[in-house]
């Protein structure tokens, strides 16, 4: 309904601490997919959503993520994003951390082109957020670098183009690799059967 848009982000029950670093961006009002996946997404549920890049999609994965690991905080890696390039991921970072800077929550990327050292003192750290390209998360996996154990929230970003990028292989070994009971966020720009399956 068109009503939910036009409400301001405080209407949506998010910590206030968030709300700050909202506030300072300057975002006053969500966008539609904002307005209509972080209720849904507070409430545990999990989501697959159709939203292209640039739609505000980022912001709408990351605050209700956000907000339930500020409700229960824990040191432990407990959300994981997965999106398909080291741009992308870069660029998810940089919003967790806009987002993050009245929190104590702690973000890191994962992606292959880098060393692997600093990365591995990401997961050592229990950094909260991990967001990762698929390829490098597995190498790190293989390696025993990473426990995903802890894992309450898990996002697939762009998973038509993670699909189109031939992943769909190290997706499948990702989903094995966290706890069975989590809640899976999926954003993806259309959709095909291999996504719904």
């Amino acid at each position: 309904p068109c009503h939910t848009h036009r409400m301001p982000f405080t209407g949506l029950g998010l910590n206030a601490s968030l709300l700050k670093g909202v506030k300072e961006l300057g975002f006053v009002r969500p966008t539609p997919i904002q307005a209509e996946s972080i209720p849904v997404a507070l409430a545990g549920h999990d989501l697959l959503a159709g939203a292209q890049t640039g739609s505000g999609k980022t912001a709408a994965f990351l605050l209700p993520t956000m907000h339930r690991l500020l409700e229960r905080p824990r040191r432990a890696t407990r959300a994981l994003i997965i999106t398909p390039t080291r741009e992308l991921a870069a660029q998810i970072l940089e919003d967790f951390n806009a987002l993050a800077v009245h929190t104590h929550l702690t973000g890191a990327a994962v992606y292959g082109g880098v060393s692997m050292g600093p990365q591995e003192h990401a997961f050592r750290a229990h950094t909260d957020v991990i967001v990762a390209t698929p390829g490098r998360l597995l190498d790190h996996a293989s390696q025993r670098t990473v426990d995903l154990s802890g894992i309450e929230i898990l996002v697939l970003d762009e998973a038509d183009r993670m699909l189109d990028m031939g992943f769909i292989h190290d997706m499948k070994k990702i989903i094995a690799l966290v706890p069975k009971q989590k809640q899976t966020l999926m954003f993806s720009a259309t959709f095909s059967d291999e996504i719904r399956g």
